[in-house]
């Protein structure tokens, strides 16, 4: 690992390349900014962004803001942030046909008329879901790459892994840069390619990491999503809310060798139902009126109930037995049909076995609904944010829509800020050191401990928890994240001890708010939870 010192000055740093980053750093080259947007994939579309099926929030037939309004209120269990509904609600859904479909190109799938087709998902009061057959992520995802690329005001640098945010009353070289307010200046990032730590110096950064499923046994989210974006902004100082509120998604695909891969809620929005081992349908039983289209966290609970109760691995999702008549059901689930098929299960004429798999991260780093955190200089945009729209209960296909409203909402107020002077700070900044590291990252061990976050995460703080489970997670994770520090700070640097570092703090930050908070909503449910 070289010392020398390898900087860049930019505009704005943005790190992350899903939805809210990519529609972020495009919304900033619009307005003229130099924009440098980091990944820690060697392939920068590879994001939770690309994983997304069921779809996104578009404006439905009969809809209105104050409907959808309700809607993610309702979902939200009574902790959704009033403004962040209203800016959500009002400005969101035309973005979908002005910027998504208009300007970059996405193919979102049509009917028979040519308009656009809207499904429905749970909680929703209409069809508003627009969505590319059931893979509208990677559709989105793609088509904003290719734009990204495209625009000679952004630099995209794949490959390159955040190793920590820099600040002025952190970094600097300065004594008395303590007594200054604390700026975020950029970041110190790896990269992986050349094995080399560069100074990354901008005005404004831009978190877009994503989320944290990857700290679960049992996930929808790939290996990037490990809490990047939400450990380093913690040790730099900015407020990280609701973290107990961890939306599982009840359905991901069961089988002793497969990922858990995610089998959309849309299946259920087109008529698919949920049935024990044995057939019998048993959502009626958790929620008599909605039944499969409960919220999330009804829904996973639910099945989480029936796997103890039966003593069992998974129950079944039933679509060829009740789908909608007028639905080809190999035709609107392509994707899903043919990854099940990989592992003998033909969706068309059996039931798909699935499981609750961590999802979503409600929670995250505080932000505004300009995107700003407490930290002055820094921004949070998507799944790492939180602004509070989701409440203890993600809504379907809120997540897309929310990284790109505040995507634009995070550029327009970085544009009409009046231009931030840094230079004297950023000439303060030491380049990264890193020197008499003579230790080689072992992958048993990172693989070890890895698997200790993730089953203590899943048994402890999982789907339904108690104060006595929390507090043994908190006590191994804590004597596991000293190990951690330490293995860190003798080990040359890697985007797998990395992550491991960042990985442990998240739990831990997971875990102590799960703790802290007794009473059971939405998404965090504790089994000796208090009357609220």
């Amino acid at each position: 690992m070289t010392n020398r010192d390898d900087r860049l000055m930019r505009d704005v740093l943005v790190i992350g390349s899903g939805i809210a980053g990519c529609s972020t750093a495009l919304a900033l080259a619009r307005y003229g900014l130099q924009v440098t947007l980091i990944t820690n994939a060697f392939e920068p579309e590879e994001s939770n962004t690309k994983y997304a099926q069921g779809g996104i929030i578009a404006e439905g037939i009969d809809d209105s803001p104050g409907l959808l309004a309700s809607d993610i209120a309702s979902a939200g269990a009574g902790l959704c942030n009033p403004e962040a509904v209203r800016v959500f609600a009002a400005g969101g859904p035309r973005l979908v046909k002005e910027f998504l479909v208009d300007e970059v190109g996405v193919e979102f799938s049509r009917d028979q008329t040519g308009a656009l087709d809207l499904t429905m998902e749970a909680a929703h009061s209409t069809r508003r879901i627009v969505h590319a057959d059931d893979a509208t992520g990677k559709a989105i995802e793609l088509a904003l790459i290719k734009k990204v690329c495209g625009d000679g005001r952004i630099e995209i640098l794949p490959g390159h892994t955040a190793i920590d945010l820099i600040t002025n009353t952190h970094h600097s070289s300065n004594p008395l840069a303590i007594y200054e307010s604390s700026r975020v200046l950029g970041a110190y990032v790896l990269d992986r390619a050349n094995k080399r730590v560069r100074t990354i110096l901008a005005p404004y950064t831009i978190l877009a990491t994503g989320g944290i499923g990857r700290i679960y046994l049992h996930t929808t989210n790939p290996e990037c999503a490990r809490g990047d974006g939400i450990a380093m902004a913690y040790r730099a100082g900015a407020q990280v809310i609701n973290a107990e509120y961890i939306q599982f998604h009840p359905t991901a695909f069961y089988h002793e060798n497969a990922e858990r891969f995610l089998i959309t809620e849309s299946v259920r929005g087109e008529g698919g139902k949920l049935v024990t081992r044995g057939g019998r349908p048993f959502m009626k039983d958790y929620d008599s009126e909605l039944e499969d289209l409960a919220p999330r966290d009804v829904v996973a609970r639910a099945i989480h109930e029936e796997m103890i109760k039966n003593n069992v691995e998974y129950v079944l999702l039933d679509i060829a037995s009740y789908a909608n008549s007028e639905v080809d059901i190999a035709k609107r689930f392509p994707t899903i049909y043919e990854q099940c098929l990989q592992y003998g299960v033909d969706m068309t004429r059996e039931p798909i076995p699935v499981v609750p798999a961590a999802h979503y991260f409600c929670g995250g780093v505080k932000c505004d609904t300009w995107g700003r955190t407490n930290l002055d200089g820094l921004y949070a945009v998507g799944e790492v944010s939180c602004t509070g729209l989701h409440g203890a209960n993600r809504l379907a296909s809120t997540s897309l829509l929310e990284g790109l409203v505040w995507g634009f909402r995070a550029a327009r107020h970085i544009k009409e800020r009046e231009p931030a002077d840094i230079s004297r700070q950023a000439a303060e900044i030491p380049p990264w050191v890193e020197e008499g590291l003579d230790e080689e990252v072992d992958p048993a061990l990172i693989l070890e401990d890895w698997m200790v976050v993730r089953t203590t995460m899943w048994n402890y703080a999982g789907i339904v928890r108690t104060g006595k489970r929390l507090a043994r997670a908190r006590a191994d994770l804590e004597y596991l994240r000293h190990r951690i520090e330490d293995f860190y700070k003798r080990t040359k640097l890697t985007d797998e001890i990395i992550g491991l570092r960042n990985g442990i703090v998240v739990a831990i930050l997971v875990v102590n708010a799960s703790l802290r908070n007794t009473i059971s909503r939405g998404c965090h449910f504790r089994k000796d939870s208090r009357p609220h």
